[in-house]
């Protein structure tokens, strides 16, 4: 079973797909982590990866479909992957769909984990954490018992991360939505594509996915 996950920053793909991990056997392929991976390698590929992204220049479609299709025949993905920031472009679902089908392969489904863009603003921008434990907190959904002071090991210091503010998430989003949406007609029209609620509770989505996948 192989499966795409669309979502924006904050939407909670690394969340469901350390579930669907566990609980199918797949793999979570991170376009990022495979780059890496291909460059440490030391292999032909891996050097012309290196040789592009030093001189500051995108990956091709073209080299990232060629890893991609590497990837995928490493035995830890015979029950199936999930891949997480590819693709990007309908040119890019058209090459990956391409290149599955001469494996004799092909995505089963695209989970598209819709948010409210306001909502998640707001869970975004109001997390803090514990300077002391790392323990997190929330503006308006978990706050410390006591005013300004850890639950967890009664520190007084808080941090927030710099990007954890309204207007960088919303620009996150934005490109998010400028970016993904021409990949929903096309996934749409192949009737693969299923949205779920990522602002649901985690189980809920999780129980949502899983009837994604048991369903079609």
């Amino acid at each position: 079973m192989n499966l795409i996950l669309l979502g924006p920053p904050g939407a909670g793909k690394g969340t469901q797909a350390q579930e669907l991990e566990r609980c199918h056997g797949l793999v979570q392929l991170s376009t990022g982590d495979m780059l890496r991976a291909a460059i440490s390698s030391g292999s032909d590929l891996g050097q012309e990866v290196k040789s592009i992204m030093d001189s500051g220049a995108l990956v091709p479609d073209e080299i990232m479909i060629r890893m991609i299709s590497e990837r995928t025949d490493q035995l830890d993905c015979t029950n199936g992957f999930i891949l997480d920031g590819f693709p990007r472009t309908t040119a890019q679902a058209e090459a990956l769909d391409d290149m599955l089908d001469e494996k004799g392969m092909k995505i089963d489904h695209v989970i598209e984990m819709s948010v409210d863009a306001q909502v998640l603003t707001k869970r975004i921008a109001g997390r803090f954490s514990c300077a002391g434990c790392g323990a997190g907190y929330h503006d308006e959904f978990q706050k410390p018992a006591k005013d300004g002071v850890c639950d967890h090991c009664g520190n007084t210091e808080f941090t927030r991360r710099s990007d954890d503010n309204a207007e960088t998430v919303r620009k996150r989003l934005d490109a998010y939505e400028a970016q993904t949406a021409p990949l929903l007609p096309y996934y749409r029209g192949k009737d693969s594509l299923r949205t779920v609620d990522a602002l649901a509770e985690i189980a809920e989505v999780t129980a949502e996915i899983e009837t994604v996948l048991g369903g079609a």
